[in-house]
This record gives structure tokens, C-alpha cells and sequence, in this order.
């Protein structure tokens, strides 16, 4: 919903910044910690990369704008945390540490210059209206304080 984003862009932006963070380092450093094979975050990162482009796919052949969904940048900071990984071999601990620290620091960065590239969601709201809803999905607007002043 474009003006919902628009109203609490920063919020979601921090959000997800914190979960995509912690989805990638959790998910690739429990991978590497039980394999003990380098180069997983890279090829997490990648899966994940391409499910939303497929994603983005779907919702861009059901009408909505190409825009409607942004594919973050997890790539360039699963390489990161993969090099550190193969800089710390030895302890395991440095890894999750400056490794979950680099992608903490580096994937808001990388998804801050991938969202100032993205089209005002205003702007895109009124090129393409919101479809009306069908009669059973029409809102019943609450009744609450109706006769307050009466």
C-alpha cells in the first residue's frame, strides 16, 4: 500500500533492515557452522535474491507497477560475512560476531542507495489507482461515538 509506505517509510526501513540482517546472518552462519563449507552466505543470499525476483515477477503480472516490490541488496553483505569467515577459520565465534556486525552495518547501506533509486510511492499511487474492492470486501466504517454529542 503506497501511502501506508510513505507514512512510516523510515520505520519499515529499520524493520526490515534488522530482519533481513538477522535472516541472512543466522541462516548462513548456522549453515556454515554445521557444514564448516565457506561461501554459503554468498549462495543463500543469491536464493533469496532470485525467490524475490520471482516474487516481483508474479506481482508485476498481476498488474501492480514493477516498483510495487523492491529486491534487496543481500548479495554484496553475504560476501562480506563469507570473507569473514574465511579470515577467522579458527574461531568461530569472530566469525558470528564481526561477521553478523559487518552485514548489520553494511545491508542497511546497501538497501538505502537500492531505495533512493525506487520511484516516489505517491507519485506511483496515482498512476496506478488501487483496484475497487468487490461488495464483500467493502469496509463497514465503526459505529463507535455515533450519538456522543446527541
Amino acid at each position: 500500500d503506497y501511502i501506508f509506505y510513505t507514512d512510516w517509510m523510515c520505520t519499515s526501513f529499520v524493520v526490515f533492515s534488522i530482519s533481513q540482517s538477522t535472516m541472512l546472518v543466522v541462516g548462513a552462519i548456522y549453515y556454515m557452522l554445521f557444514t564448516g563449507v565457506p561461501g554459503t552466505a554468498t549462495y543463500y543470499a543469491t536464493i533469496m535474491t532470485i525467490y524475490t525476483w520471482v516474487a516481483k515477477g508474479a506481482w508485476f503480472a498481476l498488474g501492480y507497477p514493477y516498483d510495487f516490490i523492491v529486491v534487496p541488496i543481500w548479495i554484496p553483505s553475504a560476501m562480506l560475512l563469507d570473507l569473514t569467515y574465511w579470515a577467522t577459520r579458527r574461531n568461530k565465534h569472530a566469525a558470528i560476531i564481526i561477521g553478523g556486525s559487518l552485514v548489520g552495518l553494511s545491508l542497511p547501506l546497501f538497501n538505502m542507495v537500492n531505495l533512493l533509486l525506487v520511484r516516489d510511492p505517491l507519485e506511483v499511487a496515482f498512476k496506478y489507482p488501487r483496484p475497487t474492492l468487490p461488495a464483500y470486501m467493502t469496509p463497514i466504517e465503526p459505529q463507535v461515538g455515533k450519538f456522543y454529542n446527541s
